[in-house]
């Protein structure tokens, strides 16, 4: 019988290093519960409360997967929609003003280009390829 318990923690610990950033997705979740039956003790067998509480995890992990996905999909729309709302800064010249590593800085240019890095919205000025988050404009000229 102590084989079988050996058989099983084998598979969980196979199935974590398997798995990105060492977390248990649903698939690796599912792998487990199914060899956890296959080796079960056939005189002591799980019980039914252990597995529909099994199953109600499987359920809530596959639900919270979901709405991973769809929350990621938002924002990824929420991005598309802020660059489009600012489309109309491109040709114009703009103020900005930054602080930088402690110093006030500011400048002036015209915006070429609007883009996405690392969440935030930048405006590429054609002055000395400059780029400027959108939060630091404060003026805006035709």
């Amino acid at each position: 019988m102590n084989s079988t318990s050996t058989v099983n923690t084998q598979s969980v610990n196979t199935t974590k290093q398997a798995g990105p950033d060492n977390g248990l997705g649903k698939d690796a979740f599912l792998k487990i519960l199914v060899t956890q039956m296959k080796n079960q003790n056939p005189l002591e067998p799980l019980k039914d409360t252990e597995f529909i509480g099994q199953m109600a995890q499987f359920s809530s992990l596959e639900q919270l997967t979901n709405l991973n996905t769809t929350m990621n999909q938002f924002i990824g729309l929420q991005g598309n929609e802020t660059l489009a709302k600012h489309a109309n800064l491109i040709g114009k010249t703009v103020h900005w003003e930054q602080e930088i590593n402690g110093q006030l800085q500011s400048g002036e240019g015209v915006v070429k280009a609007l883009s996405f890095f690392n969440g935030e919205l930048l405006a590429e000025l054609d002055k000395d390829d400059i780029k400027v988050p959108i939060e630091t404009i404060h003026r805006i000229e035709n």
